[in-house]
């Protein structure tokens, strides 16, 4: 899969801005660029040292493109491995094009998506992980994912399998010695020792293997729905924790029909918040698909928080509790925040009674943004971030995780045969598949459809 031939591709995003970097990277890449190149101090780029600038310009026969500067990296100390050059060129389309187009005649073709770094990682200067690690950096939008990611890109997670599999391989390598001399009934691997290693090789994949719950849900975001009856102030607080007018807001019941998304980053971690649609009976065919999609949002929620009116409470507390049990009941693994809207217009009375009633509420007015922050403060109590300020590995990628459950599923196999002192030959077999999926995850076993699948989600240029 390894190729030799010269790529090219934009790095920067596309569009107008102020400056765009055009890679290059290749056996032949500098000596293309040479083609197309006039430095102002009449330098030959082929001769130049590694990581060096160089300002001049792109030449289109006798046709000046752009004054740009030029980034010189040999290969091997470039990011492919490779000879790699990157012209920064004004941030004009047409400039971008006219040189992508330049380049292309002079031998390079457009790199494929992610095209870059699986060069990086086929010419070792990345293992899979950390490559994988490279689209969840560029993706990040919260303080959390960015922290996990560069965790991550360091080689913090491949650190932690890397040594578990030549621990592992030590032991299968005596297993293995063993079989060579099953008619002498010797033991090479001791197997007390042995029964630690595999001891601590589940404790650290358990921990791995839990710490997904918290990655999954700080890469995604944590999805999160506001529901109530009809009026009760929905949109009203989604604006208010978004800090715009997000969603429509009106007196007359009913006027969300359908679900509002957006996020909000609160203390580094992602949140996706969901206004629906007041749950009421009504005989408004539209306002019963919304009412339908509410509970659809409600079952992919991680929070759901329950608004209704306080200063209606006394009227309708009874059948407030009734909505309240209903959705505990039919969602009861999901974190409920019950919380009581305009109570600007309560008296301290009221406030007592109420809290009485409800202990757990939250007493907030959206419209005047009194006890919003509380309400952040709550919903970030329900990410488990412990881990993260530990700075800790943490599993964010589904393949990865999908190849730990294996793993630890092997292992237990493993430790099984140990304890009921199964033949070497079948624990061998399990070991096996073990250590193929640690190397799964750092890229050791690997194939072509598996890496096309990986680097497709790529942008193209990185």
């Amino acid at each position: 899969m390894i190729q030799n031939d010269s790529i090219v591709a934009l790095a920067t995003p596309s569009g107008a801005g102020a400056i765009a970097i055009i890679r290059i990277s290749g056996e032949d890449a500098i000596a293309i660029g040479h083609t197309v190149f006039r430095s102002i101090k009449n330098k030959d780029l082929r001769l130049q040292k590694t990581h060096t600038l160089h300002l001049g310009h792109i030449v289109d026969d006798k046709k000046t493109l752009d004054e740009v500067l030029v980034s010189v990296f040999k290969g091997p100390n470039s990011y492919t491995g490779e000879n790699t050059i990157e012209i920064s060129c004004h941030g004009s389309t047409y400039i971008q094009q006219q040189i992508i187009q330049l380049l292309l005649r002079k031998g390079c073709r457009m790199a494929d998506a992610g095209e870059f770094t699986l060069r990086a990682f086929l010419n070792g200067k990345l293992d899979l992980s950390q490559a994988e690690a490279v689209a969840d950096l560029i993706s990040s939008d919260n303080e959390a994912s960015h922290q996990i990611a560069m965790q991550q890109m360091r080689g913090g997670f491949s650190n932690e399998i890397a040594k578990l599999r030549e621990e592992l391989l030590n032991f299968a390598s005596l297993i293995e010695l063993e079989l060579d001399f099953a008619e002498e009934d010797v033991e090479f691997a001791d197997r007390t020792q042995f029964h630690e290693l595999l001891n601590r090789i589940e404790f650290v994949l358990k921990r791995l293997i839990d710490s997904f719950a918290v990655g999954n849900v700080i890469k995604n975001g944590i999805p999160v729905a506001i529901v109530g009856e009809p009026n009760v102030g929905k949109s009203t607080l989604l604006n208010a924790l978004l800090n715009e007018e997000r969603a429509i807001v009106s007196e007359i019941a009913g006027t969300t029909r359908d679900t509002i998304e957006d996020e909000l980053v609160i203390g580094g971690i992602g949140f996706r918040f969901i206004d629906t649609a007041g749950i009421r009976e009504t005989a408004d065919v539209v306002e019963s698909i919304g009412i339908k999609k509410t509970f659809e949002k409600i079952e992919q929620a991680q929070v759901v928080v329950f608004l209704f009116d306080s200063s209606e409470f006394k009227i309708s507390g009874l059948k407030l509790k009734v909505e309240l049990e209903k959705i505990k009941n039919q969602f009861p693994l999901k974190p409920l925040v019950i919380i009581g809207n305009k109570a600007d217009k309560l008296t301290e009375i009221e406030i007592q009674n109420i809290k009485a009633e409800i202990p757990e509420i939250l007493l907030i007015s959206a419209k005047e943004k009194l006890g919003v922050e509380d309400l952040k403060s709550q919903l970030l109590s329900f990410v488990n971030t412990g881990a993260l300020r530990n700075n800790e590995t943490i599993v964010t990628n589904t393949r990865h995780y999908d190849s730990l459950l294996k793993a630890l599923d092997e292992i237990q196999k493993v430790k099984y045969g140990l304890e009921t002192n199964l033949s070497s030959d079948l624990m061998a077999l399990d070991i096996k598949e073990a250590l193929y999926q640690f190397g799964m995850i750092t890229g050791q076993v690997t194939n072509d459809e598996l890496l096309g699948n990986i680097f497709a989600n790529f942008c193209i240029g990185k």
